[in-house]
């Protein structure tokens, strides 16, 4: 495969951005080789600098559930920008989209829209904080909520990628109110509850871990949270970022059944460009400035070009049901694949990883056990053969309404024939 093109401009890119990137994980370190630069995409294939072709299980780690391009997507950004870019100011798009969201996710009695899911988590847990009047929280091993100060700590994805245990440059006394506890573990958590009770202003989890790979919850292990948090007057928040709007119309809540007092949105709400939200219960959010005193503002928050092309995308996947169903049926036809061809995997929806450990990976000391060296020898061939999957052992594989029935079966040969090789 000829990356000479890609080389180039990794060669440049290194000299102006810290290891070349804008993101750790597009790096490629982890596989051990550089990165690929993507020059175009259209429904499930990307083409990179070099006119390589791939069919792409990445999906901009999970935004284009309909795939690349989405003529009605893109089509409405036009319309958008031909208004203006940014207004700093109202716009009918805000509570249009805001009223579509609630639709699907009732919890999110008020909800705000902001510009990534680092910043949705961010402003959720200090309106809990300002809520309860509280400071500690609870997260979970391998459950990665954004690069803010406070949640980097076992953080899963990209530092558990770079062999990175907690970030640099955070305070100590920024974590000291963070409190850990082991996914899928209900005594780890009661145990804090125990100790911390009156101090505990929320508990935020990945409902359906996609960080540290795809790690579903147990039985029971969801609805204990809801229980506990309950008991405790604490707040309970389910980052979405990922599975809402994937799992289901509803999210994970739907999906599983259990309904938290805030939820953190991202990815597919925005339909591709920069876009997230945050809400919950009207009570919490009534705390968030102007109506209290909990602060959290934005320039570029409910910006009228991402907040188009997040409608359109709702606008498709709830006028089209059946889209639920096919990404299910693709995705288990991937995940009957990699189990044929001798692989540990995780899948749910249409969220699948595979692990290359003989355990059950069912938390964070789980996934640590795999063998990233084989990972990385699986996505090379995968990237030689043309399927191009996350660069990272600890990432999903997304698989998106676009990948058509022929692509999903030559990407099942090729994983399939990665067992077989000499």
């Amino acid at each position: 495969m000829n990356t000479e093109r890609s080389q180039v401009l990794y060669n440049e890119a290194v000299k102006l951005m810290p290891g070349g990137v804008n993101s750790p994980v597009r790096a490629f370190k982890a596989v051990g080789r550089t990165p690929i630069f993507i020059e175009s995409a259209k429904g499930d294939r990307i083409t990179d600098a070099d006119g390589n072709e791939f069919i792409d299980y990445v999906c901009s780690w999970g935004p284009n559930i309909l795939g690349h391009g989405r003529p009605e997507v893109v089509e409405a950004v036009k319309k958008a920008c031909e208004k203006g870019l940014t207004f700093g100011a109202c716009h009918e798009g805000e509570p249009a989209l805001a009223k579509l969201i609630q639709k699907h996710f009732p919890s999110m009695e008020m909800l705000r829209l902001v510009n990534s899911g680092t910043e949705a988590v961010m402003s959720a847990i200090r309106a809990s904080r300002g809520f309860t009047g509280r400071d500690k929280i609870i997260k979970f091993e391998g459950c990665y909520h954004g690069h803010s100060d406070g949640l980097l700590v076992k953080a899963g994805s990209g530092l558990m990628t770079n062999s990175i245990p907690s970030g640099a440059g955070v305070p100590q006394s920024f974590t000291d109110c963070t409190l850990l506890a082991g996914y899928n573990d209900p005594s780890s958590v009661e145990s804090l509850f125990e100790k911390y009770g009156g101090e505990i202003a929320c508990v935020i989890v990945e409902p359906c871990a996609a960080n540290m790979g795809v790690v579903l919850p147990k039985k029971g292990f969801l609805e204990f949270l809801r229980e506990i948090t309950s008991k405790y007057n604490s707040v309970l928040i389910f980052d979405e970022v990922i599975t809402g709007f994937r799992l289901s119309l509803g999210g994970a809540q739907k999906y599983y059944g259990v309904i938290p007092d805030m939820t953190t949105l991202g990815k597919i709400v925005g339909g591709g460009m920069p876009l997230a939200a945050y809400g919950g219960k009207r009570e919490i959010m009534e705390c968030v400035a102007p109506l209290g005193s909990v602060y959290q503002a934005g320039t570029l928050s409910g910006n009228p070009t991402a907040v188009a092309a997040g409608k359109a995308t709702l606008e498709i996947l709830e006028q089209n049901p059946g889209i639920y169903l096919a990404l299910e049926e693709k995705s288990a036809r991937l995940e009957a694949s990699m189990k044929k061809a001798g692989l540990n995997v995780n899948r749910c929806g249409s969220l699948l990883t595979a692990f290359f450990t003989d355990k059950p990976v069912e938390n964070y000391d789980g996934a640590v056990s795999c063998n990233v060296k084989k990972y990385g020898e699986y996505f090379n061939y995968l990237l030689e053969n043309g399927i191009y999957t996350a660069p990272s052992q600890f990432e999903a594989m997304f698989v998106s309404f676009a990948h058509s029935d022929e692509d999903i079966s030559k990407t099942c040969q090729i994983i399939e024939s990665f067992a077989d090789r000499k």
